[in-house]
């Protein structure tokens, strides 16, 4: 005997209040991931703008830092204040031809092929031709 207010249903209903209920949370997930990725760009977005900040700032330091050196050492040789700014120009420019010359060597250096992604790949398909060679048919 039926309990009173259940009815019948037949399978191809379950099948497609299944299927609407799929779509339903897909939708909701797919909404859910959007919003998350939302936030998260918002926050990678400020993160760099203070990064920027940040290398606005050391930048601005870091010149008058070598303006402090430039006139300390004319002040320290009773120089005039170019000779300073001169030597301390002379010094970042060889710290520059080093620093690039070093980086354009590595530059060479890189590979844009993967050499060991495609010699492991040559050694498994090599094994996988063998081994289905050798199985019996």
């Amino acid at each position: 005997m039926e309990p009173a207010g259940t009815r019948d249903i037949s399978i191809s209903e379950l099948v497609k209040g299944i299927a609407t209920d799929i779509q339903t949370l897909l939708r909701e997930e797919l909404a859910l991931a959007r919003v998350e990725l939302t936030e998260q760009a918002v926050n990678a977005r400020t993160a760099a703008l203070r990064f920027a900040a940040a290398a606005g700032a050391v930048g601005c330091a870091g010149a008058f830092v070598l303006i402090a050196l430039a006139l300390g050492l004319a002040d320290a040789f009773a120089w005039p204040a170019w000779a300073g700014f001169l030597l301390v120009g002379t010094g970042l420019g060889v710290i520059s031809v080093v620093a690039y010359l070093s980086a354009r060597q590595r530059f060479y250096d890189i590979s844009l092929f993967p050499e060991e992604t495609v010699s492991t790949l040559k050694e498994n398909s090599a094994w996988i031709a063998k081994r289905l060679s050798s199985e019996p048919r």
